[in-house]
């Protein structure tokens, strides 16, 4: 995965414990349910594109390719936001996850 943006950074600089709180948080999230890695990570891309979170798209997109998804994989996520977030939203979030590809 890469390095986590500066604001992300200085976040857990000043806030130490409340960054091992969250990891804690999404560590028990993930070991809670069936889902295996794989199926985890295009969940978690699928609700970051639905949310327009260019930041968290990146990250996941990233995730998801660490866990083994192919690109084709993760371009289907993205093309079936389509009829729900609309040509513009789904089209933004097809760059964003090109640049990040590009970068891993």
């Amino acid at each position: 995965m890469k390095e986590l943006p500066e604001p992300f950074q200085k976040f857990e600089q000043e806030h130490p414990k409340v960054r091992q709180a969250y990891e804690a948080l999404a560590a028990a999230a993930h070991e809670s349910g069936p889902l295996d890695e794989r199926t985890r990570r295009l969940v978690k891309l699928a609700i970051s594109v639905g949310a327009s979170l260019e930041g968290a798209v990146r990250s996941h997109t990233w995730q998801a390719k660490d866990a083994g998804v192919t690109e084709t994989e993760i371009d289907h996520v993205v093309l079936l936001s389509l009829t729900t977030i609309g040509l513009p939203s789904m089209v933004a979030a097809r760059t964003w996850v090109a640049s990040a590809l590009a970068e891993a």
